[in-house]
């Protein structure tokens, strides 16, 4: 699967494209989810619930077809908890997405990373 800025859009757009504002209200949704699986990542020592938080952040990528998000994730699992280098990877990956200003309350994770 190649990068594709406008997965999650196109994504959404093709299941709910009548529904504009159930769109607005999935994108953040979407953004929501994955900002909580970010502040667990950052709040993790087990190494089972870091593993966990990753799976469930890549599956959530996966279903909106967020390339980056989702390779970051990848590697995620892949670390030991708390893994600095890691979780700005996450942190790239959800400034990076083209819905990042849909949701109010990513507003503080997209300062903190800028």
């Amino acid at each position: 699967m190649a990068y594709d800025p406008g997965a999650i859009d196109a994504t959404l757009a093709a299941a709910f494209g009548e529904y504009p504002d159930l769109i607005r209200e999935l994108r953040g949704a979407f953004l929501e989810s994955a900002e909580g699986h970010l502040v667990r990542l950052q709040n993790c020592p087990d190494t089972r619930e870091w593993a966990d938080t990753a799976r469930r952040l890549k599956g959530l990528a996966a279903s909106f077809g967020a390339k980056r998000l989702l390779d970051a994730a990848e590697q995620v699992v892949k670390t030991v908890p708390v893994d600095k280098a890691a979780i700005l990877r996450v942190e790239r990956a959800l400034v990076a997405l083209p819905l990042r200003l849909t949701c109010t309350g990513f507003a503080t994770a997209l300062q903190r990373v800028t």
